[in-house]
């Protein structure tokens, strides 16, 4: 609601998630690496300046550079510190009062040539307070000393950071004799001081002191573990550390989940281009709307006065052109692209870390089961992965891998597994339908290959260039276009075998299993030749797409993971086919799939696996151990639910409408998430109402269901206009697609060299 500086906040407010994790109240905050703080501080001086609250300080900030540090310094003297490989100096002056020394000190720094310090973290009060037994003329002193340097500071705030901290409460029960005086209402009588004194003569907004509050919260809600109730514990100072890494390194680093300290970044020459294309669209759309109108109202019926009959207008309405409606899609996808870019790109819009616990994961979870359940229908058919069956599927498995999402579930490894098997069911289901449609219809024509690349590419497409992020971020869209490809191309490609041909002569079948099995044996060579596949896509145009962060790494490791499951889908769609097509399973309604003796046996045997699988995945231990064996075992599970929902004749002939619905648009939910439902590129929350965690959680719900539908049916009719029936138009289509994304090459190279 204010916008403004998120500095200020990260400064100054917040709460803790649990016990340990702090929120700044509006902006995520970034867990820095010591490889990261080294780079932001690079050639850096720090210098703290302050009492032993403030050298508390100062080591747990040093162990981001070096966590090998122990904290072995004179107590009551200067601790330097530097690290040469990176040329950072971080010293600690040892000034437990504000006074004439600590003036002196700060002084020197604005006087002449000397080398300033570029980051200077001060605070003191607790000697003062102790030393003079609490004393009222202590406090007046107190408040000449700081008058005396604020200008100082000031001055130095010009060219340096300075952050002024204020003083933690105590817990005063646990204080020894000697420190009784400190009392917390003495320190907020420094505070105050303190914070009324500093940037009070200045108006130069660079020229100000930023005051570091929160130490403060962070301290009322963890002073009772302190050791004397005077000392912060070392949890609560490692995040102040971390406050202050946030609020110098985020706008230098700029991680993706540091939204704090970040500036909005700037319009890129494609985004600018973008918007103004979206701009005429909705200008266009909204002229041909009004001549329309205007139209319509000249030759609308109306009513003879004399006879009172109704006159019939001369000419009909007309129908909505190609020109009219292709216009209308991209005036409603402009306005979409615009709230995508306000939620995630501008500053508008809060944003927040995420916070595992089991219930905000498992809840959810059995609400929507619950809700699935409840809206049972039948279905029209009652094959094995009929329509409606696939399609509630993909719904219940993408609503699970939401909430997975938002709820910050991978840190947990049981959750973190069986969503991976969720991953790898999309890609089976991908195996499977398009081996189908291919085996049975043999339609192997550009337009087939046209309509399914359009319909799962164009959405990314358009982020890439509103967002400004590339091809493979949205790795799950490259990875089923690509398995498309891979399955396209092995049954097009000489001889070309489907079922029709298959039916005449066996020795098809065995024809297709052995393209199956060179399918394997690429796949396998492969996922154990990284230097090959990387080769591969390292090649332009291939590398223009497949590449992150410069390299291809990514792509490889999301393909391995997953790399046998599309194989499994096209050869259990194979066996599938062939079974059904020499009517040994049984598919009517209520019947179960095969004898009663069979499918008792298999349901037996699947329930086992299905569970097995999940006691396997809930006791791993290692996250790259597991991910080594999904690849192989992954099918089992897979193929264990295919059972389960399939072999009973009632279950296979009723499904979730509740679930199909979300199941027709999972592809454009799992896309929209990343910037209207979670935030900064999926690593936060998006905020819309602040304070209201479960009511923000609803609207924003609302809103992204909303838009994903609506994107939905803005790609379906895009697809009918930009890729047509007829093979001449549908060729000159192409070649102006050719043509965009040259421009679009063009462009971003212009971009990248400027």
């Amino acid at each position: 609601f204010k916008g403004g500086d998120t500095c200020e906040y990260l400064l100054s407010s917040g709460r803790f998630l649990g016990e340990k994790v702090w929120q700044p109240h509006s902006c995520m905050m970034h867990k820095y690496k010591n490889s990261e703080a080294k780079n932001c501080l690079i050639d850096k001086h720090v210098v703290f300046i302050g009492d032993s609250r403030i050298r508390q300080l100062f080591y747990s900030f040093i162990k981001l550079i070096n966590p090998q540090i122990k904290e072995e310094g004179i107590k009551h003297g200067n601790i330097p510190f530097e690290d040469k490989s990176a040329s950072i100096k971080v010293d600690f002056l040892w000034y437990p009062e504000v006074n004439g020394s600590m003036r002196q000190r700060i002084k020197s720094w604005t006087e002449g040539s000397v080398a300033k310090p570029h980051i200077i973290v001060i605070g003191a009060a607790t000697w003062s307070i102790k030393i003079h037994n609490g004393s009222n003329e202590a406090l007046a002193q107190y408040k000449i000393n700081i008058t005396s340097i604020a200008p100082l500071l000031e001055k130095l705030a010009i060219n340096s950071d300075v952050y002024w901290v204020l003083q933690d409460p105590v817990y005063e029960d646990m204080l020894s004799e000697s420190r009784k005086m400190i009392t917390n209402e003495k320190i907020d009588a420094y505070n105050e001081a303190a914070v009324r004194i500093l940037n009070s003569s200045s108006r130069n907004s660079k020229a100000k002191v930023k005051v570091f509050s929160v130490s403060k919260l962070i301290a009322q809600e963890t002073i009772m573990k302190s050791a004397d109730g005077l000392h912060l514990p070392e949890s609560s100072r490692d995040t102040n550390a971390m406050i202050l890494m946030n609020v110098y390194c985020n706008k230098i680093m700029k991680p993706i989940d540091g939204s704090c300290c970040q500036p909005q970044p700037p319009l890129t020459l494609i985004q600018k281009i973008a918007f103004c294309f979206f701009t005429l669209s909705i200008i266009g759309y909204l002229i041909i709307s009004l001549i329309h109108r205007n139209n319509y109202r000249k030759n609308k019926s109306c009513t003879d006065l004399e006879s009172g009959e109704e006159k019939k207008p001369a000419i009909s309405l007309p129908n909505v052109s190609t020109l009219e409606m292709l216009l209308h899609c991209f005036c409603k996808l402009g306005l979409i692209m615009t709230y995508f870019y306000l939620c995630d790109r501008a500053n508008l819009f809060m944003k927040e870390n995420k916070f595992y616990t089991h219930s905000s994961f498992f809840i959810p979870i059995a609400y929507i089961l619950v809700l699935g359940v409840f809206y049972t229908e039948n279905t029209k058919e009652t094959k094995v992965l009929n329509r409606e069956q696939t399609d509630e599927w993909k719904g219940w498995m993408q609503l699970v891998i939401l909430i997975y999402h938002i709820s910050g579930a991978s840190t947990f490894l049981p959750v973190y597994m069986h969503i991976r098997v969720l991953v790898a069911a999309y890609l089976f289901q991908t195996g499977y339908g398009h081996f189908s449609y291919f085996w049975i219809k043999g339609d192997f024509g550009v337009y087939r290959v046209c309509q399914v690349l359009f319909r799962l590419n164009f959405l990314v497409v358009v982020l890439c260039i509103v967002m400004d992020r590339p091809y493979q971020f949205y790795y799950f869209v490259p990875l089923v276009t690509v398995w498309f490809m891979i399955i396209y191309a092995t049954l097009a490609v000489w001889p070309q075998i489907i079922q029709k041909k298959a039916n005449g002569n066996c020795l098809w079948h065995f024809g297709l299993l052995l393209k199956l099995i060179c399918l394997l044996t690429c796949i396998y060579f492969l996922s154990y030749s990284q230097g090959t596949f990387e080769k591969v896509f390292s090649f332009w145009p291939l590398s223009k797409c497949f590449e992150l962060n410069g390299n291809v790494y990514e792509w490889w490791f999301r393909w391995k993971l997953d790399r046998y499951v599309v194989f499994h889908g096209m050869l259990f769609a194979f066996i599938y086919l062939a079974l059904q097509k020499r009517q040994m399973i049984s598919e009517g309604k209520g019947d179960p799939l095969f004898s009663n003796r069979v499918s008792n046996v298999l349901l037996f045997i699947s329930i086992v696996s299905f569970l097995t699988y999940s006691i396997w995945a809930s006791s791993c231990k290692n996250k790259t151990e597991c991910n080594e064996l999904h690849p192989s075992v992954s099918v089992v599970q897979i193929l264990a639910f295919i059972l389960i929902r399939n072999i009973p004749g009632y279950v296979r002939s009723v499904y979730s409408s509740f679930f199909a619905w979300f199941g027709k648009i999972s592809l454009e939910l799992f896309i929209c998430q990343y910037h209207i439902w979670l935030a900064a590129d999926t690593k936060g929350i998006l905020v819309l109402i602040p304070g209201y965690p479960m009511f923000n959680v609803l609207v924003s719900t609302f809103i992204f269901v909303c838009v994903a539908h609506e994107i939905s049916q803005i790609t379906n009719d895009l697809a009918q206009i930009v890729v047509p029936k007829d093979n001449s138009t549908l060729l000159k289509r192409l070649l102006c697609i050719a043509g965009f994304f040259s421009g679009l090459h063009f462009f971003s190279a212009m971009q990248d060299q400027s």
